[in-house]
This record gives structure tokens, C-alpha cells and sequence, in this order.
């Protein structure tokens, strides 16, 4: 068993936290490894749905998509419904077809400002990316290409600003580090006990604790 696969047990072991739903959040900044992380979280999690913020994002609203998060995504997830939502084309620059989220066991969102003010009363775990943002935006920059200059330069601007006025780390559970095979999983600056369970970091990955 991996670190991602005790994560994974880790996560399910957590109580409900929107409706029948464990919602987890990976956030960091743009290029720190997030979709990375989402994506083989997910597979650990036998197939966990991911809702990728970029698809609720646009061009004219980097950050400004709490409406449809809320009403699209979390009101349904909440009434153990399937969510469904349409996701935004970055190419065509407008939405495209729905495509449906289900209410699973655990749900992961991910993207920069997942862990914000208006998303984490609905959180049953934050993870936060643990990559400094130069470093991150130099890794986007450079898979993304020298065609994405200019938006990058607004990007990095739109982030600063978004994390100077909503905060994510300091509310973080758990800083996730790469390393060259695998990921540190460290305490993060807003872990605390639950009534009934905590969940700690032994050896470096997430273990659920019951609290007799």
C-alpha cells in the first residue's frame, strides 16, 4: 500500500461533510501539482469524481465563480443528488455541454481557491499543495508554453490578489509535498480534532484515529 492509497483510507474514513458526500479540496497555487494529485487520489479512491474549477472559471471571471459552484455543484451534492454542470471551454470561450458530477463517497474539487471562505464550511478535508508560487508559476509557464504568456502575466496578478483577500493554506489540514516517488503528507496549519475522530500524519501519511 502507498502513500496515496493510505491517504485514500483516510479520506473515507472521515464523517459526511455535504449530504452523503466527503467534499475534499486540493488547492495551491496555478502549476503546483493539483490535477496531478486530484487525478491519482481519484484512482486510489477506486474512481472518486473530480471537479476541476477551470471548468467553472472564465476567461472575464478567474475567481468569481462561487454562484455556480454553489448552485450547480453543492445545493444538488447536498441533497444527494447527482450535480451537474457545464463546463467552460477556454479554447471557444463559453460554456459547453453538462456534464454530471455524482453524489460518491467522497468528491474532490480542485484548483486554486478550492479551499476558499465560501467552500469550507462544506469540506470534510483541505489539502494544500506545499510549492512555493514562483516555483509553481514557472512550472505552469513552462508546460503551458510561451502562446500563454499574456495570460500568465494576469494570472499571477488575479491569484496574488485572490490569495492576499482569501487565504487557503493557513486553513489547510494537510501540505502536500512531491517528492521524486510519491508525496509527503504534513500537518497543516488548520488541522484540528473532531468530536469523535482525528485524523494525524504518522510516517509522513494521513491515518484516521477513532477517539473512544
Amino acid at each position: 500500500m502507498d502513500d496515496l492509497d493510505r491517504a485514500a483510507r483516510a479520506l473515507l474514513r472521515l464523517p459526511p461533510s455535504l449530504g452523503p458526500v466527503r467534499l475534499v479540496a486540493v488547492d495551491g497555487h496555478a502549476g503546483s501539482g493539483k490535477s496531478t494529485l486530484a487525478r491519482r487520489l481519484a484512482v486510489a479512491l477506486c474512481g472518486a469524481p473530480v471537479l476541476r474549477l477551470d471548468d467553472l472559471a472564465t476567461h472575464e471571471e478567474l475567481f468569481a465563480w462561487t454562484g455556480r459552484l454553489r448552485e450547480q455543484v453543492l445545493e444538488p451534492l447536498e441533497r444527494g443528488r447527482a450535480a451537474r454542470y457545464r463546463p467552460y471551454d477556454w479554447t471557444l470561450r463559453g460554456f459547453g455541454p453538462g456534464r454530471e458530477l455524482p453524489p460518491a463517497p467522497v468528491v474532490l474539487v480542485e484548483g486554486v481557491g478550492a479551499g476558499r471562505r465560501a467552500l469550507r464550511p462544506h469540506l470534510a478535508w483541505l489539502l494544500w499543495m506545499e510549492r512555493p508560487a514562483g516555483a509553481s508559476w514557472a512550472r505552469g509557464r513552462h508546460r503551458d508554453g510561451p502562446e500563454q504568456a499574456e495570460f500568465w502575466d494576469g494570472w499571477e496578478v488575479a491569484e496574488t490578489r485572490h490569495f492576499a483577500e482569501d487565504p487557503s493554506r493557513p486553513f489547510a489540514d494537510t501540505l502536500v509535498r512531491e517528492r521524486e516517488k510519491g508525496y509527503d503528507w504534513l500537518p497543516g496549519p488548520g488541522v484540528t480534532a473532531g468530536a469523535d475522530q482525528i485524523i494525524t500524519h504518522r510516517d509522513g501519511v494521513l491515518a484516521v484515529d477513532r477517539v473512544p
